[in-house]
């Protein structure tokens, strides 16, 4: 199989449910290997613009690599989504007719052992969005106190052992600092069934996945014009959850707020509760099985 930065999940599901006016103006928050920014533009009209967004440098320069992805109805955006309408505000617009996240971690960083993003390969613990700055895995790993990561992994990986795992950590780091992915996976002692959680909280962490994740929504929320469309892709539950609090809600705690009629006050008809991926496309892209497509029309 030809190596590829990433596969979108429910590629056609995605744009039918985010596009409305093909002259519009539309925000792609999560380049990763661009196949939904492609897609997107294909579908477009002459007068029709996207926007995206990545946080990666090796992300815009996989995009800027490819020739069919440059054009006069393109900007790229090099910045983290969280500052989704801080920079709409920097190019000017006030409106737009959709925004879409894809949540999903992309293919090149769980297959570059360099980013540390998998417990299938040795490499740096690092797993940054961005490497231009901020924290890494191994500074959370051999700074946070046992409180302290327990509660990354308990909140992020759902790990009912969070409490004996920071333990470990704790007491292996106080002989010598845990720096690569082989001594982590040695150290918290998870089975294999159990990793993905762990390695999932702490990049959680590392990126504060959940915080960015807040104020794109928010800002999303503030961006869309009456009939613009809201699409995220996610993969799993933390996420899920807050998305499909927003879009029922307005809010990610999903505080339901009525009139004096007892009308339900939200400022969206969702359109995906919570699509998945069919067979076939869970057969051709195995990775695909945990996205759940959640669409929401702004009233």
């Amino acid at each position: 199989m030809e190596n590829v930065y990433h596969i979108p999940a429910m590629l056609e599901e995605t744009l039918q449910g985010l596009i409305t006016d093909r002259e519009g103006i539309y925000v792609d928050v999560t380049l990763g290997g661009g196949g939904h920014s492609r897609a997107i533009l294909e579908r477009l009209g002459a007068n029709g613009r996207l926007y995206s967004f990545d946080q990666d440098r090796e992300a815009i320069a996989n995009a800027l690599q490819r020739q069919e992805m440059p054009c006069s109805r393109w900007q790229l955006v090099h910045g983290n989504f969280r500052y989704l309408r801080n920079f709409m505000d920097y190019y000017g617009v006030e409106q737009v007719d959709g925004v879409l996240a894809d949540l999903g971690v992309s293919f090149h960083h769980f297959d570059t052992p360099e980013r540390g993003f998998s417990f299938r390969f040795d490499g740096p613990l690092d797993m940054r969005m961005n490497q231009q700055g901020g924290r890494t895995a191994a500074d959370i790993v051999n700074s946070y106190d046992e409180e302290n990561l327990a509660r990354v992994l308990y909140m992020y990986g759902e790990m009912k052992n969070a409490r004996q795992v920071a333990r470990r950590i704790v007491k292996a780091r106080a002989t010598t600092s845990i720096t690569t992915v082989e001594q982590f996976v040695e150290v918290c002692q998870v089975p294999k069934k159990d990793m993905a959680q762990l390695f999932q909280a702490l990049r959680i962490e590392v990126n504060d996945e959940m915080g960015a994740l807040r104020e794109m929504l928010e800002g999303a929320l503030q961006l869309l014009k009456p009939g613009g469309r809201l699409a995220i892709l996610t993969y799993h539950s933390l996420e899920d959850r807050m998305v499909k609090n927003f879009l029922r809600a307005g809010n990610i705690e999903g505080t339901i707020e009525k009139d004096f009629y007892g009308n339900i006050l939200t400022p969206f008809r969702v359109i995906e509760k919570g699509r998945q991926p069919s067979p076939e496309e869970v057969e051709r892209n195995p990775r695909s099985r945990s996205a759940r497509l959640r669409v929401g029309e702004k009233k």
